[in-house]
């Protein structure tokens, strides 16, 4: 239930400072709003803010503490925004209460409209929607990279990132893509083909192809990463599985500020060479009890595919238990 609103006046009513707390384009509210679940509204520097229990107090006080910050700042940047917001020690709240399985959530895309199902997804779609790093990890046909794209296609419209960013391991080729024809996009197309039949059912073949000529979004083999920050982006990473350790590293620390990162794939089907490990398996491990990220297991019991495939999952995982 939404709680009362907390109306409050900013002084001094300077108009360059109000400009510098609201960022371009009202950049650093919708941050805020993204990260503390709450909407801001404003005219001149009365503000108000609504959210949920404590969420719009701490808010108010992110940005009156901001403020301060734009007495002797012509800017403020992104990171400070999201500085304030962890010293808040509101996420750390957040986190403590746990979705309690009876909130039934949905997906708004352009086409269609997607209710995740069973309790599993309902808590992953929660996940992504409240942790910056998510990991969806299960076999086959549970929606985890469905789902992941909804979401992605959701955040855009919402204007809550400027881009898509899908990232794929190109394992069969070894990561070396230069003895395909075509340009980085045409070699990287096989891989990534999941995620393109996502976007078209939500999105329109039409529009899709408009996105990417104007990088909204973006597709990269897993190697081009290297180097970059993302900020702003909703990024899926999918086939995870077939990540190196020293990949996967390398994928979580180009994550910047105001940005998603969703990470799907099942450790049961690594392609990787004999005898290298997994950068999905061990990732689990270390970063398990790290708060902030979010950790959804899928099962065969998940899976909403043809019938066949949820016994085919139980089948193998049987034999694997016996074996």
């Amino acid at each position: 239930m939404t709680g009362r609103p907390r109306e409050f006046h900013l002084e001094p009513a300077d108009p360059r400072r109000l400009a510098a707390l609201c960022g371009q384009f009202d950049e650093h509210l919708k941050h805020l709003e993204k990260r503390m679940g709450v909407r801001i509204g404003y005219r001149g520097h009365h503000f108000r803010v609504t959210g949920v229990g404590e969420a719009a107090t701490a808010a108010m006080e992110v940005l009156k503490h901001l403020y301060r910050e734009t007495e002797a700042a012509k800017e403020i940047a992104p990171d400070l925004v999201h500085l304030f917001i962890r010293e808040s020690g509101y996420e750390r709240m957040a986190e403590s209460a746990a979705y309690d399985g009876n909130v039934q959530l949905s997906i708004r895309t352009p086409k269609m409209q997607i209710k995740p199902r069973g309790e599993n997804q309902q808590r992953y779609v929660h996940a992504v929607r409240s942790h910056d790093i998510n990991f969806g990890v299960g076999p086959a046909g549970t929606g985890k990279t469905w789902l992941a794209v909804a979401c992605a296609v959701e955040a855009l419209n919402k204007d809550e990132v400027k881009r898509i960013m899908l990232v794929r391991p190109a394992v069969e080729a070894g990561e070396k893509l230069g003895f395909l024809p075509g340009d980085l996009a045409q070699k990287v197309d096989p891989y990534l083909r999941p995620l393109y039949d996502a976007l078209y059912e939500m999105v329109g073949f039409e529009q899709v192809g408009k996105l990417i000529e104007r990088s909204v979004i973006e597709i990269a083999p897993l190697a081009f990463m290297r180097g970059r920050t993302l900020n702003n982006s909703f990024i899926i990473l999918d086939e995870s599985q077939n990540t190196t350790r020293e990949q996967m590293k390398m994928f979580l620390t180009r994550i910047g500020f105001g940005s998603t990162a969703v990470i799907t794939g099942d450790i049961t089907q690594v392609d990787l060479p004999r005898g290298q490990n997994s950068g999905l398996e061990h990732s689990i491990r270390v970063l398990r009890d790290v708060k902030g990220i979010g950790m959804t297991h899928f099962g065969a019991a998940d899976v909403v595919r043809h019938p066949l495939v949820q016994r085919i999952v139980e089948a193998y995982d049987d034999w694997d238990d016996e074996n």
